[in-house]
């Protein structure tokens, strides 16, 4: 017989039987509110398991109810990043439903379910993320996938509407606070909201029928008005003044009057050979000159150093050796500890002494501002300020950022770790030949 019809009086009805007639009347999901708390799954950081509310559901038209909550465990973590998935799952020749993992792979995505319309179905209750090495579930690894059962109509969120919908089915949609229905390919928006933009055939624009507006009626109206081109006749003008300055314009020398008849010269300069009965010598008037002076010059030189430069060593004052500062004054060099503070042992390896190079050098001849060549001095004995600087720094004199010259008074300071040395190296040595001596 191909047509059966049930249920009858003293008629026997089969499992797979009362499956259909029940998944007809009531979808597969949780018996709660959308979003509600039945079957819903935990993450406590309790450890590598989740926990499992109370709950009743209805799979492929049968039913599961839960009283108490249930702990269902995690296997332990990967390598990598896995996901498993927490089901109820209706198994008809086991005559249950009850909950199960199923194990994702790892470095994979969330599992496949089995979902098979006579033998095993899984539902999902949530899907569980387990971090690399994690020891414990958090309630962050926890993603719900119920889906949820209604009376008459259905109601879910985005993620968790019905997947086989048969056309026409009708739902509240939670996520977007919409009513929808399946249109066959679909979720279509029951009663989608009508604008402008979404309105076919509407024109681009209208032609105004003729009207009229009362001047309070409009709308960002300006609070002045430019005139219009007009005219005023001179009378009319108020606030003019009594006197005008005169534009820009010209004239003749004639036209001028009371002119002077002679002029004073305005600032201006003659060559020498221009002028004319100039004398031929020159006396000096009290006078001081810089710049351009040649080093037999008797002026003194701006920055004083003519003067120590004509001054004979004689008297019986004290001597000091100076210092040149960089603005080009003189002061004297101190060493009392008076004028010194902080003052520390500085250790210098006498190997950066010795590797110094005393070289003999021509110094370059140079050009002046106005054109002055001077010729540089020859066979100068002294060190090379770059060699120096690697083994020596604290002897380099730097200008604009470039080496310049060297402290050669402080070279002495230098060459006394190397007499020290050498000083313990002979002591060492006389001993070392006392005792030979001693021993002979």
């Amino acid at each position: 017989m191909t047509i059966t019809s049930y249920p009858f009086d003293e008629q026997p009805v089969s499992e797979g039987q009362f499956s259909y007639l029940f998944r007809e009347l009531q979808s597969t999901g949780v018996a709660d509110s959308v979003n509600g708390g039945g079957f819903q799954v935990i993450g406590d950081s309790s450890g590598m398991q989740v926990k499992v509310n109370p709950g009743f559901a209805l799979i492929r038209g049968h039913a599961v109810q839960s009283t108490d909550t249930e702990i269902v465990p995690i296997d332990a973590a990967s390598t990598s990043v896995r996901i498993d998935r927490v089901v109820l799952r209706l198994d008809p020749s086991a005559n249950s439903i009850t909950l199960a993992v199923v194990k994702g792979t790892p470095g994979g995505g969330a599992p496949a379910l089995t979902q098979s319309d006579t033998g095993v179905y899984d539902f999902p209750l949530a899907s569980v993320t387990v971090g690399i090495g994690v020891a414990t579930i958090a309630a962050t690894a926890v993603t719900s996938e119920r889906r949820f059962i209604g009376n008459t109509v259905g109601g879910w969120t985005t993620s968790t509407r019905p997947t086989s919908p048969r056309t026409g089915r009708l739902g509240l949609n939670v996520s977007t606070n919409k009513w929808e229905f399946w249109d066959g390919s679909q979720w279509a928006d029951l009663a989608p909201t009508v604008t402008w933009s979404s309105i076919s055939g509407r024109p681009n624009e209208f032609t105004p029928t003729s009207h009229t507006h009362e001047w309070t009626d409009v709308v960002n109206k300006p609070t002045a008005f430019n005139p219009t081109s007009h005219t005023h006749d001179w009378a009319q003008v108020t606030g003019r003044p009594t006197s005008y300055p005169p534009s820009s314009h010209g004239h003749d020398f004639d036209e001028i009057t009371g002119k002077p008849s002679t002029y004073p010269p305005s600032s201006h300069s003659h060559s020498w050979s221009s002028i004319t009965s100039k004398p031929s010598t020159f006396p000096p008037s009290s006078h001081s000159h810089s710049g351009y002076l040649t080093s037999g010059s008797t002026i003194a030189w701006a920055n004083g150093s003519k003067k120590p430069h004509n001054n004979a060593a004689s008297g019986d004052g004290t001597w000091y050796a100076v210092w040149v500062e960089g603005d080009g004054t003189f002061c004297r060099n101190t060493s009392s500890i008076k004028f010194k503070e902080n003052v520390r042992d500085y250790t210098i390896n006498p190997d950066d002494v010795l590797a110094l190079r005393p070289v003999m050098y021509d110094r370059k001849t140079t050009v002046d501002d106005r054109g002055t060549v001077k010729e540089g001095r020859k066979d100068e004995v002294g060190l090379i300020a770059e060699e120096v600087e690697p083994h020596l720094p604290w002897l380099v004199n730097y200008l604009d950022g470039e080496i310049d010259g060297l402290r050669y008074d402080l070279l002495g300071v230098a060459l006394v770790p190397v007499v020290q040395r050498q000083a313990a190296q002979i002591s060492a040595l006389e001993e070392r030949l006392a005792a030979l001596e001693a021993k002979a």
